[in-house]
């Protein structure tokens, strides 16, 4: 018996707080026109104090896992997808299982910029079709306005924030991931990076006043390798699923600037119904924007059941990658009961209040310690 792995749940989070382009004008030398053009972006949304990776990403997840009707406690995988994680370490991942009170599941964190989401799709879906596992949540989350030099007005007109989550399922139906397509070019990683923060250039007062915390990007080369890698990979997928052009319903890219996803969809020779944005409204979230797009498209009855759909995104590394999935879901689930709802929220509490305590318990502890 061939095991499937599924989509059967989905869900976002993103700041309340939004920034147009108008807001940036008052910031650096720039103007609604100029970034309308160059990027298609409208408005991003920026974390408030308080809002972080983890966050998000609890927020999308829980949301998640109502759409899919299943319980924290069934979940036996975690992947966060982030470049924007909140330590270097615990991983962010685990900070969300504790939270969620998925006891069973392992969790960790994966790093392929913009390319993460898929890279964690992949990586989720190949695990399940093995039967090692029968249900995982992966997210793609980012802060990115945390590492955004906002004095930069070829980087700070770009990014946003918020978080993307899918949940997979093991089963024996047809569908779900067909296949997944990824691909590095580490000869490209200085063209999109971080320069400091880690072991090659630790924090200190130089790399602070020198600005090399915030991200740097060299945009047009990593705007030729993007036109040139997504169509690529969107081919190369389908046809590892022994699939063509002509059997793609919607083609959701990595939203990092409408020039890439127009360049890509003519490349492709595809209709403008077939590919789905929505970068005017959140800019480039990285890891996030794929699953984001994802859960906007299905919400906007975009996706519908049985329709094959490619996810292909790239991103610092360099990394690209794809997946087809033929969506197996209902466009739109019924919503669970106000009692599962209610149950849920409970459940919910009751992981953080025991979270809390254990935090007070191993604080207790390493009192008596040292004492």
């Amino acid at each position: 018996m061939t095991i499937h792995a599924h989509v059967v749940g989905w869900g976002k989070a993103v700041p309340q707080r939004v920034l147009t382009n108008d807001d940036l004008v008052q910031m650096v030398d720039t103007s609604d026109e100029w970034i309308r053009t160059r990027t298609g972006i409208s408005e991003r949304h920026i974390a408030a104090d308080g809002e972080t990776t983890f966050s998000l990403s609890l927020q999308a997840a829980r949301q998640a896992l109502e759409v899919a009707g299943i319980e924290p406690s069934q979940l036996e995988l975690i992947i966060i997808a982030t470049v924007t994680p909140e330590h270097a370490f615990p991983a962010t991942a685990c900070l969300v299982q504790d939270s969620l009170g998925a006891t069973r599941a392992a969790a960790f964190d994966l790093s392929a910029g913009c390319t993460g989401f898929v890279y964690g799709l992949s990586v989720a879906a190949n695990l399940i079709s093995a039967s090692v596992y029968e249900n995982a949540l992966v997210i793609g989350a980012e802060t990115l306005s945390r590492i955004t030099d906002w004095s930069d007005r070829n980087t700070c007109v770009l990014f946003g924030d918020g978080a993307g989550a899918v949940v997979l399922r093991a089963g024996d139906a047809e569908g779900g991931v067909l296949s997944t397509v990824l691909g590095s070019d580490g000869s490209g990683g200085d063209l999109l990076k971080l320069p400091a923060g880690g072991s090659r250039e630790p924090a200190s007062h130089r790399t602070v006043a020198e600005g090399l915390h915030y991200l740097q990007m060299r945009g047009r080369e990593v705007f030729r390798f993007a036109v040139r890698t997504m169509p690529a990979a969107t081919r190369q997928v389908l046809k590892q699923a022994g699939l063509e052009i002509s059997d793609l319903n919607l083609l959701v890219p990595h939203q990092a600037n409408q020039r890439i996803i127009q360049s890509s969809a003519r490349a492709l020779k595809l209709k403008p119904e077939h590919v789905f944005s929505d970068l005017e409204w959140y800019g480039n979230t990285s890891s996030a924007s794929i699953p984001i797009a994802l859960c906007d498209a299905v919400e906007q009855g975009r996706i519908h059941r049985d329709d094959v759909v490619v996810c292909v995104g790239f991103g610092a590394g360099l990394t690209w990658g794809a997946a087809v999935i033929r969506w197996s879901m209902p466009e739109l689930p019924t919503p669970p009961s106000r009692w599962k709802q209610l149950w849920h929220r409970v459940l919910y509490r009751y992981a953080a209040l025991r979270s809390a305590v254990r935090r007070f318990l191993r604080w207790l502890f390493a009192l008596g310690v040292k004492e």
